[in-house]
């Protein structure tokens, strides 16, 4: 049986990422940084699937809201991560290129949910 929010792009996206994340954190020492970091990586793909099962639009549109504000809120962790050399520079690109594609993909699909 398969649901269907994982058949969306952004949920499989996000999913990679959160995994991408949670491999980088192994060698992030600061422990609120990284229980911060893993928390917002993990609340994009949950929010995506909570969404995705909302029948009403005004509903699924917070859902993804929400996981575009995690996202948003994994930006400057990332980037505070590579400042104290935590991550190098190729995870900071990988990981700085899929937040950036998950937010053009989340933007879309809030479009799409419309104002119903």
């Amino acid at each position: 049986m398969t649901f269907m929010f994982e058949s969306l792009e952004v949920y499989k996206k996000a999913v990679k990422f959160t995994v991408a994340v949670f491999d980088s954190c192994r060698n992030i020492r600061h422990k609120e940084i990284k229980d911060q970091l893993i928390r917002a990586a993990l609340s994009i793909p949950l929010n995506v699937a909570e969404g995705q099962g909302r029948v009403h639009a005004k509903e699924k549109r917070n859902f993804y809201n929400i996981a575009k504000g995690s996202l948003y809120e994994c930006v400057p962790i990332i980037e505070i991560c590579h400042k104290l050399n935590c991550i190098s520079d190729q995870q900071f690109t990988v990981l700085y290129e899929a937040m950036n594609e998950i937010g053009k993909i989340l933007a879309g699909l809030i479009r799409s949910v419309g104002e119903n």
